[in-house]
């Protein structure tokens, strides 16, 4: 089996619903995240992928969809008045978790024909969650 991952980074600004931490207050990180991409075989270029077309890829929707947006649950009783006030918002049907992100992007990855074996959302330097099938 053959690995490559690419690193991506990404600043967003979250909230846990249902959490009695201090992460329940808004709060901001400078994420990373590793998605590792996996094959039998390499193609005709001796490569899984060419980190450039991953980069290409997923980076653009990374950057497009969820750098520097407030990520937040569907449920959030904030997110109608941040919208109003014109402020980038994502929405997640799920508690905006390392663990909940982590796995959104490994489903886009997947939905845009990425060979994609696991992710992982570095949320701070030492704390991250990792998603795979």
């Amino acid at each position: 089996m053959f690995q490559v991952t690419k690193e991506i980074h990404f600043c967003y600004g979250h909230r846990l619903l249902n959490y009695e931490g201090k992460c329940r207050y808004f709060h901001g990180h400078n994420g990373k995240v590793e998605i590792q991409l996996s094959a039998q075989a390499l193609d005709d270029k001796g490569m899984v992928r060419d980190f450039s077309e991953i980069k290409q890829i997923l980076q653009t929707w990374v950057d497009g969809t969820l750098d520097h947006r407030m990520l937040l649950h569907e449920k959030d009783p904030l997110r109608s008045a941040l919208e109003k006030a014109g402020e980038p918002v994502f929405v997640l049907k799920a508690n905006p978790t390392a663990e909940n992100i982590a796995r959104l992007i490994y489903d886009t990855a997947k939905s845009k024909g990425l060979p994609v074996t696991s992710v992982t959302l570095w949320e701070t330097p030492n704390s991250f969650a990792t998603y795979s099938e």
